[in-house]
């Protein structure tokens, strides 16, 4: 019997991939990519199968941790947010010149108009960077087919897949069909036991064996039918439209009587031949993409023949935010829909921490402190902590990348700024700030770390944290001075005492950590009625 489920874009991916036999998935929470993970944790289908599906500890471990399982034969997937494929960039660019011996697809979630996110960068830069195949669905149903055809595909060449998605499309759902399940692949080693130790006599060779399959990635787009190109009887205008734009587009021809020939890429390289039948065939070519002006970039390259192509580059679509059917509309000099208006009576409310929050504590006490010294001395990171920026407490000046806050504290302090102090939180200190207060007590920077510890990865939904109950004992293996690693509660009957506590440590002259501690509300609240609920069954047992 077909099966059709109801299904997020980030979960039909996951399904895709546990019916395309993986044997493990390896992530860190990012959103828009997290329930990926999360939904191949909660499947029996996956239970069943012993798939791997434990957080990673940053996006790098994941990417190498994946690598190892497409060298052992099985087929492997990693996922992140776009900003994480920064951190995982050392090892995707290289699996690249590796190779890979079972499936090994690397799921990036892109995040424009930065819902969540520090910017809107383009994944599909790093694919095309890394010379390989990009996959990029426009609906759910794809999402589910590309990465079940993504696994094959790596098999096929030997190569790892980037398979990218945006927001829109991993937070909304439609209707999903499966298909048939594929075993999981037997262990098995590659048949060259040197494809992965990437000395420069052997990379070189790894290279040219990739440098030789571009133009085979090329005609396997060209016959795949994820890179479509449709004919229509008003040729004034082309359209390219890629991925979920393409999806935007056909929402103004709800009959599919589009006018306009439009070529569908879901799959690059883009096959040379389809553009250049477009663009003989057209006046003019307008650019749908949903992130980066990539494509229209390469047309003003390869097609610059005279003709006009529109997009981003040309203000034709704005060069920033996330793509959606009224700007699509506009650039084709179609009558915009009116949007659902918010009604006056609602009014916007900023994002704050949850009522209890340890972290409102904390830094209601270390501005206290602060009211001692000239602001701007607070470097932050990335978690709910973060909030700590706006009012009421504004507490923190910094919030760049994971890990930046220990590491732009001491570049100030060696600038003269004494003290600096570093915020950061338990599951981005082991993501990587760890490295950073080695370095701090190699330099014997005088600063002060203040790690916000709620026991879990509390931005991203309450995931586990891999520095749950650790970090007293890491800080104390980096080498930070025993009678300098302080632990405070955060709460408000303790708030003398923790004022305290900040005071003294930012007045020793070298490395010092006060480690925040009291459990995150929000997987306190779900724990407690957990446990409620196994009183009462076990009650009813009884």
């Amino acid at each position: 019997m077909i099966q059709k489920l109801l299904l997020l874009g980030d979960e039909a991916i996951a399904q895709g991939a546990i019916d395309a036999g993986i044997s493990g998935v390896y992530a860190y929470p990012g959103t828009p990519s997290t329930e990926i993970t999360e939904y191949i944790q909660s499947s029996n289908d996956a239970r069943e199968r012993k798939i791997r599906s434990s957080w990673s500890a940053n996006e790098k471990t994941a990417m190498e941790s994946a690598i190892g399982m497409s060298y052992a034969g099985k087929r492997s997937l990693i996922c992140m947010k776009h900003v994480g494929l920064n951190v995982a960039a050392d090892p995707f660019i290289n699996s690249a010149i590796t190779g890979a011996n079972g499936g090994l697809v690397v799921l990036s979630a892109d995040d424009p108009s930065m819902h969540s996110s520090q910017n809107e960068q383009d994944s599909r830069f790093y694919g095309k960077f890394a010379m390989i195949p990009i996959m990029e669905p426009s609906n759910q149903q794809e999402a589910y087919d590309m990465t079940r055809y993504a696994f094959d595909l790596s098999e096929k060449f030997g190569t790892p897949v980037l398979l990218r998605i945006t927001t829109r499309l991993a937070h909304s759902r439609a209707g999903v069909v499966r298909k048939a399940i594929t075993e999981q692949n037997k262990l098995h080693l590659p048949s060259n036991l040197k494809q992965f130790i990437l000395l420069p006599s052997i990379a070189r060779k790894q290279f040219n064996i990739l440098l030789g399959k571009q133009s085979a990635f090329e005609a396997e787009a060209a016959t795949s039918g994820y890179d479509v190109l449709t004919g229509g009887n008003d040729t004034s205008i082309g359209v390219i439209a890629c991925g979920l734009s393409y999806n935007y587009l056909m929402e103004h021809y709800p009959d599919d009587d589009l006018p306009y020939p439009v070529l569908k890429i879901g799959q690059y390289p883009i096959p040379r031949d389809l553009l250049n039948q477009l663009y003989e065939s057209v006046d003019e070519i307008l650019v749908l993409e949903d992130g980066y002006p990539i494509i229209e970039e390469l047309l003003r390259g390869i097609l610059n023949k005279g003709k006009k192509i529109r997009g981003r580059m040309d203000g034709s679509i704005p060069l920033a935010g996330e793509l959606n059917p009224n700007i699509v509309a506009i650039a084709l000099n179609l009558k915009v829909e009116k949007g659902h208006d918010t009604p006056s009576i609602v009014e916007g409310r900023p994002p704050s921490l949850c009522e209890g929050c340890s972290h409102t504590d904390t830094f209601t006490a270390l501005n206290e402190v602060m009211l001692d010294y000239s602001p701007g001395r607070v470097f932050s990171d990335i978690g709910c902590y973060t909030l700590s920026a706006l009012p009421p407490l504004e507490s923190i000046n910094t919030s760049v990348d994971m890990g930046a806050s220990i590491t732009m504290a001491i570049g100030a302090t060696d600038a003269g700024l004494i003290p600096s102090i570093a915020t950061i939180g338990d599951s981005t200190f082991t993501h990587s700030g760890i490295t950073g207060l080695l370095d701090a007590v190699n330099t014997k920077s005088p600063i002060t770390v203040i790690i916000n510890d709620n026991s879990t990865t509390g931005m991203t939904g309450g995931q586990d944290s891999a520095a749950f109950e650790k970090v007293e004992e890491i800080c104390r293996g980096v080498g930070v001075e025993a009678e300098h690693i302080r632990i405070i509660k955060p709460l408000r009957r303790y708030h003398d005492e923790n004022v305290k506590v900040i005071r003294e440590e930012i007045n020793y002259k070298g490395v010092s950590v006060i480690i925040a501690k009291r459990e995150c509300i929000q997987t306190l609240g779900r724990r407690m009625k957990l446990k409620a609920l196994e009183k009462r069954e076990a009650e009813s047992d009884n």
